[in-house]
């Protein structure tokens, strides 16, 4: 693992949020349990990458636009209490963090706006952007398909979407990393990033592609020989991207897997077991800037263990 950031900066939200140098791990938190499980994750991301970690709660009563909505007024005595409440989930998950990775430099911020732009705004400046798959206050309906789906479509940087799982949340440290490829164009970001992280971590890679035939002979789809030959083909074309990078990292341990079919139940089904799951923002077809591939999609909303959505 790189050698990571050694001091502890705690900033209150009422003093606002002096950056930590150089560009961090940015986590957006709320009151919630999920919150802090995605704010632990997200300081063992910056361990990982020897950065900081920004702990950002987006305050809707701030928010510049909302003066101008007819019938919306929040006094100011209720935004008193919001920046008292706000200060005290900022300051637990500052020290939930710190228990995680006690080498990361961390410094919290309350930010005016909603939670979809002020992160998306954030990660201009971010390594990277972790959300819980669901949430309260701040990031109130924080869930996969909504917030979340928007800052993994829009954001400037990589997007990791920690979920709620067990009682109380926790996140899964063993098990191999997954990466899910299409093209060869689309795989290199996705390959890059899955590689390092399964180095950093000393865990498996696990290499997983799907192909569908697509046309108008129905006997053609139908034949066994076709199949096997598309399935020869892709994995062929597996093994091809796999020789560029497996030398770049030969203490990965490397298993492909190619299959006919669904890639986000294939993808799901690897990902029971996973540390993380590497995909792509966009699918089999998709414009740049228009929406989130259905993978991911699918994925933000079902997977077991996080899941990075890369650029």
């Amino acid at each position: 693992m790189r050698g990571a950031a050694r001091s502890t900066t705690l900033v209150s939200c009422a003093e606002g949020g002096s950056r930590v140098n150089g560009a961090p791990v940015v986590v957006g938190i709320d009151g919630s349990a999920v919150a802090a499980n995605a704010a632990r994750w997200a300081a063992r991301e910056a361990a990982r990458l020897g950065t900081g970690l920004r702990i950002v709660y987006a305050d809707v009563t701030e928010a510049p636009l909302l003066p101008e909505i007819p019938g919306l007024h929040w006094p100011k005595e209720h935004r008193g209490h919001v920046r008292e409440q706000v200060a005290r989930y900022l300051d637990r998950n500052a020290r939930s963090a710190r228990q995680q990775a006690p080498q990361v430099s961390v410094e919290v911020a309350c930010e005016p706006g909603f939670p979809d732009k002020v992160l998306i705004e954030e990660s201009r400046t971010a390594r990277a952007v972790v959300v819980g798959d669901r949430g309260f206050g701040g990031f109130t309906g924080l869930l996969a398909g909504s917030v979340a789906v928007r800052v993994a479509t829009h954001a400037h940087t990589r997007v990791v979407v920690v979920p709620d799982v067990g009682d109380p949340p926790t996140f899964p440290v063993t098990g191999p990393v997954v990466a899910g490829v299409d093209d060869a164009t689309s795989a290199v970001p996705v390959l890059a990033h899955a590689f390092e992280v399964a180095a950093d971590w000393d865990a498996p890679l696990h290499v997983v592609h799907t192909w569908e035939v697509i046309g108008t002979d129905v006997r053609r789809l139908l034949s066994r020989t076709a199949a096997d030959q598309v399935q020869e083909r892709e994995e062929g074309f597996v093994a091809d991207l796999l020789a560029d990078w497996s030398p770049r990292f030969p203490d990965v341990e490397v298993h492909s897997f190619v299959a006919h079919g669904s890639p986000s139940a294939e993808l799901l089904t690897r990902a029971k077991g996973a540390q993380l799951v590497v995909v792509g923002a966009r699918g089999r077809g998709g414009v740049s800037g228009a929406h989130l591939g259905t993978t991911s999609h699918k994925l933000l909303h079902h997977s077991p263990c996080p899941v990075a959505v890369i650029r």
